[in-house]
């Protein structure tokens, strides 16, 4: 396993996650539940990782996270093509579906 990307928080790691997975990169979620150990751990040991199974997928797995950082936010709700649901700005997937949202 090789640690790729450290996130934010739990929603920012797993949107990376399917990005990945969608690309065919096995990965992991680790430190999922560690916030409930804030205060007895250091911060930043509870943030969520994003790990990788393969060091051979390294390449494409940072040119992924560097598109996922640079996707631009938009203020405006997103049609989801294949159901016609509203979503809100930062969704990716379709919440009613789970259409890929464009």
């Amino acid at each position: 396993m090789f640690r790729l990307y450290t996130a934010a928080n739990l929603p920012e790691a797993h949107l990376l996650l399917h990005r990945l997975a969608h690309a065919g990169i096995e990965a992991r979620v680790l430190n999922e539940h560690a916030q409930g150990g804030l205060g007895e751990i250091p911060f930043t040991h509870a943030y969520p990782e994003i790990w990788i199974m393969e060091e051979a997928d390294e390449a494409r797995a940072r040119r992924i996270v560097v598109e996922f950082e640079q996707t631009p936010s938009s203020p405006d709700t997103t049609r989801c093509a294949a159901c016609g649901e509203m979503n809100p700005p930062a969704f990716e997937i379709c919440w009613r579906c789970g259409g890929v949202l464009r």
